[in-house]
């Protein structure tokens, strides 16, 4: 073996090479022979070849330039690949490969040590947050969003309960002079597996024994089932992520679709539990601001303020981790193919498109920002600059935000808040 092949070899280490299509496999190693690219050069181009067949974007024997000087051809394919990237994505001709068609997964029911009630994992002082308490009832979840950070933490196929929750959750000792926001939907969804393993009645118990808790199930399910059939404390809040029927369709696997979820949180307004909706990751393609519209209106049409006590936004941001786990995955995805921009230490959309997609987002929903039932809107995981710039105000520490969305919250649902 020649001091070359032995520098390909090494370079290809750690990479997602053998995640190539052979033929790609074949063109790289031929090129790389060729130009005698370096190990980052080469490392660079397997993750340009991997991001193309992730996005269904033209493959790299498609845009690798033609010229003599290897700089030259390197520089112009890293330029070509920025091209695709940058532009707004579209899924007019995006096709969806090695999507399961159903859920498979295997339950289980172990102790687990410790409680799993801790900060939120995205709090930060470099954002503006919430401060919100979640409390890990489920590990993993049934779903298979594109986006998700979820998989990157636990096993996709093992849906984990913790066979000491219910006793641990009547021995938790909170403080009865103090409201607090817990939410279940960290780790896994709220609602997906409905009462398995005792999982609802224990929270419901742990809502009506403290009243000073605001309890709040999030999800994509409309498995509500369980929420019909009982009393819901006025304490827990329901509320539903949503997003467009093209992102649901083409990034949030699994998910019941965008039409059931608003009906779910309909049905359960009628009873009289608060709802909520969260808008995040709100995604940039071609056409977004308007199909989102037609979702905010759709709300306002069908909801009173009364009824919802929180609107909330946000984007995609991602981890390095999280970045290559999913390049790790054979199936295609538009979801990284935006600008990386730092954020935070993170990557996510550049700042203008923020504002975009933020300011259009809250100015919809002007009807329900003013009045006694008015509803409670908040960036999340968001710096603090850019509530000014799309909501026109903004909170001086994450304890502001807090104590206003807990107000806000608790004069919702006519419980005391405790300060």
């Amino acid at each position: 073996m020649n001091s070359y092949a032995k520098k390909f070899n090494n370079a290809i280490n750690n990479t997602f090479y053998k995640k190539l299509s052979q033929d790609e496999q074949e063109f790289i190693q031929e090129r790389a022979f060729f130009y005698k690219f370096s190990n980052q050069e080469i490392k660079q181009i397997i993750t340009i070849a991997r991001d193309l067949g992730m996005w269904d974007e033209k493959r790299i024997k498609v845009i690798f330039p033609e010229h003599s000087q290897r700089k030259v051809v390197f520089t112009r394919l890293v330029k070509a690949y920025q091209e695709i990237r940058d532009k707004p994505n579209s899924y007019e001709d995006f096709s969806l490969k090695n999507i399961p068609q159903e859920q498979k997964f295997t339950f289980q029911t172990a102790p687990k040590e410790g409680f799993g009630l801790g900060l939120c994992p995205v709090a930060s002082e470099k954002t503006r947050c919430c401060n919100l308490l979640t409390l890990d009832a489920v590990e993993s979840c049934g779903f298979d969003c594109s986006y998700c950070s979820i998989q990157s933490f636990y096993n996709q196929n093992t849906i984990t309960f913790d066979s000491g929750f219910k006793d641990k959750l009547l021995n938790l000792n909170l403080d009865k002079n103090k409201t607090y926001h817990i939410g279940t939907g960290q780790a896994s969804d709220s609602l997906m597996f409905g009462n398995r393993e005792g999982i609802l009645d224990a929270l419901f118990a742990f809502a009506r024994n403290n009243p000073n808790v605001i309890l709040e199930f999030k999800t994509k399910s409309d498995n509500i089932k369980y929420l019909l059939e009982n009393d819901v404390p006025k304490n827990i809040l329901c509320t539903w992520s949503l997003n467009t029927s093209t992102i649901v369709e083409n990034e949030e696997h699994l998910t019941a679709s965008l039409e059931k979820r608003i009906n779910a949180a309909r049905k359960l307004a009628d009873k009289g539990v608060k709802v909520g909706f969260h808008f995040h990751p709100i995604v940039e393609y071609v056409g977004y601001l308007d199909e989102y519209q037609k979702i905010y209106e759709k709300l306002i049409v069908k909801f009173k303020p009364s009824e919802v006590a929180l609107i909330s936004f946000g984007t995609l941001t991602f981890i390095k981790p999280v970045i290559k786990q999913l390049r790790g995955r054979e199936f295609h995805t538009k979801i990284t193919q935006i600008p990386h921009e730092d954020a935070s230490g993170k990557t996510s959309y550049p700042e203008s498109t923020k504002i975009e997609m933020f300011k259009h987002a809250y100015e919809s929903f002007a009807p329900w920002q003013s009045g006694d039932d008015k509803v409670f809107f908040y960036l999340c995981m968001e710096p603090h600059e850019l509530w000014a710039k799309t909501f026109g105000y903004n909170y001086a520490t994450n304890n502001d935000f807090e104590r206003a969305m807990l107000g806000a919250y608790c004069k919702k649902i006519g419980q005391k808040f405790y300060i």
